[in-house]
């Protein structure tokens, strides 16, 4: 008996590139540890009946073995009659012959009963190394269902991140923010523009006030003369 068809599934599933087309994972390892179940479930009912043959063939040996020692007895005891006169001698020897005939018979069936206890011993051990294995291989199974499911959950959120990231990306909103950081240095330029701008401008018109500001030029002339007529000046 194949004990491993249906983990076969799982582990078949894991080392083929079918696993992509393959239902959740989590809930394959679930049924085919379930399967593993059922299949212990079965090993065990089929040990506890080879078990139950292996004891019922232990007690006919012990059966048959006191059967035989009785016949003997028996086929003694007619013996023993017949030499104290108690019992023909012809008809002791007939009846001491039919006991042991009766004796090899059940020799023979006590033969027979330990052939069938050892191939039940045999059978029973087999079924327990077959019970141990599908144990064994049901808590490995449970266990990397707990770190399949730890992984399904860090792949997902892996998964749901880096969507999220590509999602941003591919609905403009990187270019969105350059284009607004090119927008605020075009915008700083444009006042430092003006502010330049503003400067010249400035010094301009203090250029042409100087240079048409009639009243100071005429000032400046009165006052050349006044010295002249104080004698302040050559």
């Amino acid at each position: 008996m194949n004990i491993f068809k249906r983990l076969f599934k799982i582990g078949q599933a894991e080392a083929n590139s079918a696993i992509d087309n393959m239902e959740d994972p989590i809930k394959m390892t679930e049924q085919g540890i379930r399967d593993l179940k059922m299949d212990l479930e079965k090993s065990l009912e089929s040990l506890a009946q080879v078990k139950a043959l292996a004891i019922r063939a232990k007690n006919d040996v012990e059966e048959y073995t006191s059967k035989a020692n009785d016949y003997e007895q028996k086929a003694m005891i007619v013996l023993t009659k017949a030499k104290n006169g108690e019992l023909d001698i012809k008809e002791a020897d007939e009846l001491a012959k039919e006991a042991l005939i009766k004796k090899e018979e059940t020799n023979q069936q006590i033969a027979s009963a330990k052939e069938e206890a050892k191939s039940f011993d045999e059978s029973v051990s087999t079924l327990e190394g077959t019970v141990q294995e599908i144990k064994s291989t049901i808590h490995k199974w449970e266990n990397e269902l707990k770190t399949l499911k730890a992984r399904v959950k860090v792949s997902k959120a892996t998964k749901n991140l880096n969507k999220q990231m590509a999602e941003i990306d591919a609905t403009g909103t990187v270019s969105m923010l350059e284009r607004m950081k090119d927008k605020v240095q075009q915008e700083e330029a444009l006042a430092e523009a003006y502010g330049d701008l503003a400067k010249k401008s400035k010094s301009v018109d203090d250029k042409l006030n100087e240079a048409t500001d009639s009243k100071k030029s005429t000032a400046e002339n009165d006052l050349e003369a006044l010295k002249k007529q104080l004698g302040l000046k050559d």
